[in-house]
């Protein structure tokens, strides 16, 4: 069965690689087998989108699929979705900003819920987009749930990370520089037709002016009004001249370990249920001298 599947799934078969994806995000029986007969030396590059509730993601990466479509590349998309907390599925499946590109058949758009995961990101994200670049698509896009800096799960999966913003972004700017602000590969500030862009724009290049302790390179940050398509060409030259330069040797290594990390995590909570555990602490917690230290040490 696994074998049968990941043959279609690199020759290109989308509705084989929709499968496996079902298959890995509900954790079936023996999914890990498929991920081992993946191939390596993958050519798609990854993009991660993020930022804040509102900014335009989703308008943002719309409009580059269409740039993408146009030069002739085939792009995969992953949006990660707030969970309904009754069926855990994505609350925002639905993607109608990004509709009209659902019959494209360079195009394959994709809904992941969070599952409560305070990353940003589904907890099968890794394999999830394993199995992508093992298909025939040039880039995959990942679009995250603007949850804040916890989001910063993101830079971790990604070759270049883009960052959405809006001129009133002014104030999240300062929670967010000690997280958010740093994994910016591109800042693209959105809806720069309202008023106060540019004077957003310019205390935005102050804050982010190199400086060899906190922020060694020049960030470049592209105005853009995704819902008109401006400025969305040269967004798309800065990803390219981006996506040039980077990953380093250094950057990749820092990449890879960080997968690998992700993935030894999870593969040694696997056993953990937190049904079981909540009941096992309910029943702990009816004794005088519950201690929820000396619980887990026995776990």
């Amino acid at each position: 069965m696994w074998q049968q599947l990941a043959e279609k799934i690199i020759k290109g078969d989308v509705k084989a690689l929709a499968r496996g994806m079902s298959l890995i995000e509900n954790e079936t029986k023996g999914y890990e087998e498929l991920m081992q007969l993946l191939p390596g030396g993958h050519k798609a590059k990854m993009i991660g989108v993020t930022g804040p509730p509102g900014a335009g993601k989703s308008t943002l990466v719309d409009a580059l699929i269409g740039i993408l479509i146009k030069n002739k590349n085939k792009v995969a998309v992953i949006c990660v979705d707030p969970s309904s907390p009754f069926s855990h599925g994505a609350l925002l499946g639905d993607r109608i900003r990004m509709s009209q590109w659902h019959n494209n058949e360079n195009v394959f758009i994709r809904s992941l819920a969070t599952r409560g995961n305070l990353g940003g990101l589904n907890p099968k994200i890794i394999e999830i987009t394993e199995l992508i670049k093992a298909s025939s698509f040039d880039y995959i896009i990942i679009e995250t749930v603007g949850v804040g800096q916890s989001e910063i799960e993101i830079a971790g999966l990604a070759d270049i990370t883009i960052v959405v913003l809006v001129p009133e972004s002014g104030d999240e700017i300062q929670t967010m520089k000690a997280g958010l602000m740093e994994i910016a590969d591109i800042f693209a500030v959105n809806k720069c037709d309202r008023p106060g862009a540019d004077l957003f724009v310019r205390n935005l290049h102050q804050l982010l002016m190199p400086n060899k302790n906190r922020q060694p390179r020049e960030v470049p940050v592209v105005k853009t009004v995704a819902l008109y398509g401006e400025g969305i060409d040269e967004l798309y030259i800065t990803i390219l001249n981006a996506l040039e330069h980077a990953p380093s040797s250094e950057k990749k290594l820092s990449l890879l370990t960080q997968r690998a990390y992700l993935l030894i995590q999870k593969k040694r909570m696997k056993d953990v249920n937190k049904d079981k555990l909540s009941e096992i602490i309910k029943n702990e917690m009816e004794k005088a001298d519950f201690n929820i230290y000396r619980l887990i040490n026995k776990w």
